[in-house]
């Protein structure tokens, strides 16, 4: 029970980085892999904002065989004389005390994402050590940190200098290299993910024109495959290209434009293609923003009405007409746009939305001249055509659209039809509580509506696989049973109507067979969730179900196990003798145990779909679900793994249960 008595004592100071070491999701957001990779970013962020400011050309990344990772950059190098008021070296200032850092004002990083002077502080106060060379003026400098516990105060003394800043000797060097060791007393995982680094390295090179940037992974086997090397002199251009990778561009050029005004550096690369999504892409000071904000607006105000005023002036656009809309013109749109502000403030702790409501004229005016500039020149004239024809198509199909959603909404009665016999809906009046199983074929969908518990739980089976929505219009998608269905389920209509006010199900989870028909089902309804209710992925709504591959029983014990390690777990812990099953489906499923080991909340497992990167997911959708073969047989060969090294490790009869010998 908490204490009565509340007093000026009673109040708890934290010093230097305690308050980190007690709280690390104010400054991280989370300690799982997420948190873990943020470290890293923090001190890639610093070196990236050397060269973004013109004084570093290269920066080495590297993950290290002990679990460490180290930065460097061949920069300035970090301070190393004495502060004036704190009396110690500033690289220790740097990465011991909370908000300080030399970016609170332009006089030594015109531009920079770190704003607010914690970040390499936090970084060492999670590390179990980190260590700072600094080669500054032909001299190497080396200070050290560490977090160790203190048996006398009980506690972790977090991030603190094992010794004075060491003096090691000449060097031809320039720059600084940090490199530190996640504490595994914070994090959950410990194990950074290459592929994960290497992607943000990646579009770091790409946002950064020019600059050299190296990413080492010694802990990867293969020599020959360890170090990878990023830098484009076509900066964002090159990034559009390969964005654009298994589409069909309608222009081969992409279009850039760059201008800067009142200290605000704007530069979009813009390429259309056949289809009939909008790839809008942006950042501020090498930050994602994928909420947008007043850069994106700005952009998009400027882009829509040049593009109007062109297709009036040839003619496209009759005087009667009304103006397109700006999506029209963003249908079939790759663009990276990407913005340099000196003061940037972002909303939010995850810095996704832009706030500065003075960017916006300024991105606007830019765009406009810029836009205006490559309209009025003669050679572009085919390329503005087939764009603006193409905004006049889409303005077409947006109004089917709209026409087939209001059919769906014109009575009660009809908006229930597409559900007759098919959704088994639930009880519960608290829409955060219930859930939606989207679940495969007619047998599942039986079983889950007798095992499921419909005071929460309702099921809507879906009748073989639906529509492939990549490539397709909204007004086709509209037409397909399997989807209409699932809207009028949901609740939140679709594309300009879609609304998260009217959802009507906390937890929307695809239950499929974990087959490949399966996971093409689960690929087929991801895409349309991603191209049509993104919305509902990044607010956490959308949930994989995760049913079990195998049962173990020997006697009354009865042991699921979801993937071939459980199952050698599962068979050792119940010895001798037991008897396997492998579930082939759904299908195969009693109401009890569909209801035990897929839906029961005490016992089920769910996976949360989200979107880390939505460069890349909009890239693998295109290549994994679009209609060009090549590409997606690339990516096939390249990153498809067939052996199965886990096969050789299990008994003869586990690997007959699961080839369902």
């Amino acid at each position: 029970m908490a204490s009565q008595v509340y007093n000026a004592g009673n109040i708890q100071v934290l010093e230097g980085l305690e308050a980190v070491r007690m709280r690390p999701g104010m400054y991280i957001g989370t300690t799982s892999s997420r948190g873990l990779h943020h470290l890293l970013w923090e001190i890639v962020d610093n070196a990236i904002d050397e060269a973004s400011n013109g004084f570093a050309s290269e920066v080495q990344v590297t993950l290290h065989k002990d679990g460490s990772a180290s930065v460097f950059d061949n920069g300035r190098g970090m301070p190393v004389d004495t502060h004036p008021t704190m009396g110690v070296p500033g690289v220790q200032v740097i990465f011991t005390v909370l908000h300080a850092g030399g970016k609170f004002n332009n006089e030594y990083y015109a531009y920079s994402g770190g704003l607010h002077g914690v970040g390499a502080s936090v970084v060492n106060a999670l590390s179990k050590w980190l260590s700072v060379d600094v080669f500054l003026n032909w001299t190497h400098y080396r200070m050290e940190f560490t977090s160790e516990f203190d048996p006398k105060t009980k506690k972790v003394e977090a991030g603190k200098p094992t010794g004075p800043l060491q003096l090691l000797g000449n060097t031809r060097k320039r720059g600084t290299l940090v490199r530190f060791l996640p504490d595994d007393a914070v994090f959950e995982d410990v194990r950074f993910n290459g592929d994960q680094v290497a992607r943000r390295l990646q579009e770091l090179a790409y946002l950064n024109k020019g600059i050299r940037i190296t990413f080492t992974d010694e802990r990867v086997a293969d020599a020959s495959a360890r170090v990878r090397v990023f830098c484009y002199d076509g900066g964002i251009t090159d990034y559009v290209q390969y964005l654009n990778a298994g589409k069909t561009a309608l222009h081969p050029d992409v279009i850039y434009m760059e201008g800067k005004r009142d200290d605000v550096v704007c530069r979009a690369a813009i390429q259309y293609t056949d289809g009939f999504n909008e790839s809008l892409f942006s950042y501020v000071n090498n930050i994602n923003t994928p909420e947008g904000g007043s850069h994106e607006t700005g952009f998009k105000a400027a882009f829509t009405k040049c593009l109007n005023d062109y297709a009036r002036r040839v003619g496209l656009l009759k005087e009667k007409d009304s103006n397109l809309a700006g999506e029209d013109f963003r249908e079939g749109l790759t663009c990276v746009l990407t913005t340099m502000v000196k003061n940037p403030q972002f909303e939010g702790q995850t810095k996704g939305r832009l706030g500065n409501s003075e960017v916006r004229p300024v991105v606007e005016a830019i765009i406009t001249q810029q836009m205006t500039d490559w309209l009025d020149n003669l050679k572009n004239q085919e390329t503005a055509t087939a764009i603006a024809a193409k905004a006049i198509r889409a303005a077409q199909a947006r109004e089917a659209a709209r026409k087939a959603r209001d059919n769906m909404r014109k009575t009660s009665a009809l908006e229930a039809a597409p559900l007759v016999g098919k959704l088994a809906s639930c009880t519960g009046r608290h829409w955060e509580d219930n859930e939606l199983f989207i679940v495969e074929g007619d047998s599942a969908g039986g079983s889950a509506k007798q095992g499921r518990d419909r005071r929460f739980q309702a099921i809507l089976p879906l009748r073989g696989k639906p529509l492939n929505v990549e490539k397709k219009h909204l007004d086709q998608v509209l037409a397909n049973e399997e989807f209409r269905s699932l809207i009028t389920a949901l609740g939140t209509s679709i594309g300009d109507s879609f609304s998260l006010d009217n959802l009507k199900y906390g937890k929307v989870i695809i239950l499929s067979d974990a087959d490949q028909d399966g996971a093409h089902i689960r690929a087929i309804l991801l895409t349309f969730f991603f191209r049509y209710m993104k919305d509902l992925i990044n607010t956490g709504h959308v949930y994989i179900g995760m049913p079990p591959l195998y049962k173990v029983q020997k006697g009354n014990k009865v042991i699921y196990a979801y993937d071939d390690k459980e199952l050698a777990k599962a068979t050792k812990a119940v010895g001798k003798g037991y008897t396997l099953q492998r579930y082939k489906g759904l299908g195969e499923m009693n109401p009890e145990q569909l209801w035990e080991t897929t839906m029961d909340p005490s016992q089920r497992k769910l996976m949360r779909v989200s979107v880390e990167d939505a460069a890349l997911v909009d890239r693998l959708t295109t290549i994994l679900m679009g209609d060009k073969v090549e590409p997606r047989r690339d990516y096939i060969s390249e990153h498809a793994d067939f052996n199965r090294p886990d096969d050789f490790e299990l008994p003869p009869d586990q690997l007959a249960a699961r080839e369902g010998a």
